[in-house]
């Protein structure tokens, strides 16, 4: 029946959607709201953007995110077991009654943070990638920082209630945009219902505080959120091909205000725009000179492909770029930015960065003498003054 009410409600609003010059207009019952699509950051709409607002368990989206970063950097495993304390037992609000002094997985906590929105769970993974509380949530505001979020201060890592703790839905939507890069965490936001269980084998059952992720097809994230200063919050994503959306609203009065408000935005957007994939990371952009190595050559490509937002309207595209690379010297590792790739498409700039593949080690003494006579003997070297 909740499937039957949401295909209606999608028939009848979808008509009313203004299409003169791709712009969106709608009628949302949330206090702030935008949407952007996420390879490109673009906004497709926006109401109230910049307003600072209590986020509530949004928060965790970020407190998500230094956790992936954390793992994609070896700085903690997903198999590892690390001892929850007295401290973030005691956090209040949706938990899975961790143990105090009892050990857990960080798979296991990631879980009860992304479908049940735990903040017990939450503090844990602030103590083993801070230290302390206090040290991850200066992470996290660092973190802010660096993607040139103005709009946010956090005090904690799990969204309760807090002076001076505040976002915008453009800054958490350009958290999102950063977090749904990680497969992993999706796999987890986009899980209905999965049970956790702790040490003495009890367990509990979680269900996603996400109810679109059941009840309106192909959204697989993010996180909700609520208190009574936040109001109903919700940000949101999904894809379809190659465009991936992401919604934020928050500060509605009620669950189904936040809901219905993410289907009218998602409904739109993929109603009107899609993406087309012009360069793909996976192929060689062409091969660079390496100072000082071992292998004295390497092949260069996207760190992320680069795309175009798009109207359904558009049949033919033309669009150029230029590449700059800095010099190249050994040792370089796999994943070091070396460049940047600037890219035109009428006259809307998008500089993407360029990265190598492989690691590439320092030659040693015997491998620049050979290198140095090789050249000599192929002329790339002119031991003769003219």
């Amino acid at each position: 029946m909740k499937k039957l009410i949401v295909i209606i409600f999608i028939f009848l609003f979808i008509f009313n959607l203004d299409y003169v010059s791709a712009e969106i207009s709608l009628d949302l019952k949330s206090e702030s709201a935008i949407m952007i699509e996420a390879s490109s950051k673009k906004i497709l709409f926006e109401k109230n953007a910049h307003e600072k607002m209590a986020p509530a368990s949004m928060t965790k989206i970020m407190t998500l995110l230094l956790v992936a970063e954390a793992i994609e950097e070896n700085r903690i495993s997903l198999d590892q077991e690390v001892i929850a304390s007295e401290y973030a037992v005691s956090m209040g609000g949706s938990q899975v009654y961790l143990e105090a002094n009892s050990k857990y997985k960080i798979s296991e906590l990631i879980k009860a943070v992304g479908i049940g929105s735990a903040n017990d769970a939450a503090v844990v993974l602030s103590e083993v990638i801070g230290g302390t509380t206090e040290n991850f949530v200066a992470m996290m505001n660092n973190k802010t920082k660096e993607l040139g979020l103005e709009n946010t201060n956090f005090k904690n890592p799990h969204g309760l209630d807090e002076a001076n703790h505040y976002s915008t839905a453009y800054d958490m939507a350009i958290m999102a945009s950063e977090l749904v890069k990680y497969d992993f965490i999706l796999d987890v936001t986009s899980t209905y219902e999965d049970t956790f269980t702790h040490p003495n084998g009890e367990s509990i059952w979680l269900v996603n505080t996400n109810s679109l992720i059941r009840f309106y097809d192909g959204v697989d994230g993010l996180k909700t959120g609520f208190t009574t200063e936040a109001g109903y919050c919700l940000t949101s994503t999904k894809k379809i091909d190659d465009m991936r959306i992401i919604t934020v609203t928050m500060n509605a009065e009620t669950k189904e205000d936040r809901n219905s408000d993410t289907i009218k935005l998602m409904e739109s957007a993929f109603s009107m725009y899609n993406v087309k994939t012009i360069i793909d990371n996976s192929k060689s952009l062409g091969t660079a000179f390496v100072n000082k190595s071992s292998k004295k050559y390497v092949d260069y490509y996207l760190k992320d492909s680069a795309k175009l937002l798009l109207t359904k309207d558009v049949r033919d595209i033309e669009y150029d770029y230029e590449i700059k690379l800095d010099e190249l010297t050994a040792p370089l590792k796999a994943g070091d930015v070396v460049g940047k790739l600037k890219l035109n498409y009428n006259n809307d700039f998008v500089e993407y960065d360029i990265v190598i593949n492989e690691n590439i080690d320092k030659a040693n003494y015997f491998e620049t003498i050979y290198s140095y006579f090789k050249d000599i003997i192929s002329g790339n070297i002119n031991l003769i003054k003219n």
